[in-house]
């Protein structure tokens, strides 16, 4: 989308004819789609696909991250006209990439959520289309573990949270948001050896073989270092990263529902991504952004941030 075109045209989201290049309507008009992509279900020509699990009935504490694919996706709009920083290359303009919209479901159902997500970012798959989610609370990402993993085999997850998510639990029908990389776990779609988690700061004893590079040794070490040692544990597996906006410190991220102190500063989770460059990333999500609670939209933005380093990451590899 030129400046020229700009001029006379609105509403990008609807009216970009290309998929490809930045868009430059006016950050404070126009429909919110994510970095001005074009909205569309029709995914043939798109190389990657965003799309909102807008569900959040599976938290343990503040609810709210219903809300949080629509308000990432206003937040994104202050970047779309610019090349992500530090990249060396512009994914925007490299990659044909669609906002796919967001998944429906019953309300009513929540035990119903977790296949439906499967078969949406399956369906997205299908069209021959990598996905990247943003969420919604973190349960949603064991149906996009369990779609990649139906079609890339068993992967290495690269998780950044303040909590590892492996809590006990073998009863099938629950959907719960503290459990679901224990379920993944157990399930064998993910491989734990070769799997990190990068930021936790809550205790939970039994890690069930997940590497864990807590907050305390990134501030330790350098984000530059932990960077390095995840390439060495994932090597060259298909890779799914899962991004929970509270492995951000909350004076970076204070709209989110379990929000915990000492984690990461925003610094330190840019270059990590960066300094993953070159891992084969297969698929990701960005979750449990919860507007209500974040009142300067800190949130949202960091989100918005996060998915664009996610798209970024995926092209790299695939220049």
């Amino acid at each position: 989308m030129s400046l020229e075109d700009a001029k006379t045209e609105v509403d990008h989201a609807f009216t970009r004819t290309d998929l490809k290049g930045p868009s430059f309507e006016n950050v404070f008009g126009g429909a919110a789609s994510f970095l001005r992509r074009r909205y569309s279900k029709d995914l043939t020509g798109v190389d990657i696909a965003v799309t909102g699990l807008p569900f959040d009935q599976a938290v343990t504490n503040r609810p709210g991250t219903r809300l949080g694919p629509r308000a990432i996706r206003e937040a994104s709009l202050l970047q779309p006209c610019d090349a992500p920083y530090g990249w060396g290359y512009d994914v925007l303009s490299e990659f044909a990439i669609a906002d796919y919209g967001d998944m429906a479901f019953d309300y009513a159902r929540p035990d119903l959520v977790p296949g439906l997500i499967e078969a949406h970012v399956a369906g997205i798959m299908a069209q021959g289309s990598a996905c990247v989610a943003i969420g919604g609370d973190h349960s949603v990402t064991l149906g996009c573990l369990r779609a990649h993993a139906a079609k890339h085999g068993p992967l290495s997850v690269i998780q950044f949270d303040a909590h590892t998510d492996t809590w006990a639990d073998d009863d099938a029908a629950r959907v719960d948001h503290g459990t679901f990389m224990y379920k993944a776990a157990k399930e064998g779609i993910v491989v734990p050896e070769k799997s990190a988690q990068i930021g936790i700061r809550t205790d939970n004893p039994d890690t069930i073989g997940f590497n864990i590079l807590d907050a305390r040794a990134v501030h330790a070490q350098g984000p530059e270092a932990i960077a390095g040692q995840v390439r060495e544990i994932v090597g060259d597996s298909p890779c799914y990263i899962t991004f929970d906006i509270d492995a951000l410190d909350p004076a970076f991220a204070p709209g989110t529902g379990t929000p915990v102190w000492g984690g990461l500063t925003s610094h330190q989770a840019a270059v990590m991504l960066r300094g993953l460059a070159g891992i084969n990333m297969v698929g990701g999500d960005v979750v449990e952004v919860s507007p209500p609670f974040d009142t300067t939209g800190a949130t949202a933005i960091a989100a918005a941030h996060v998915g664009t380093e996610l798209l970024s990451l995926w092209g790299w590899t695939r220049r």
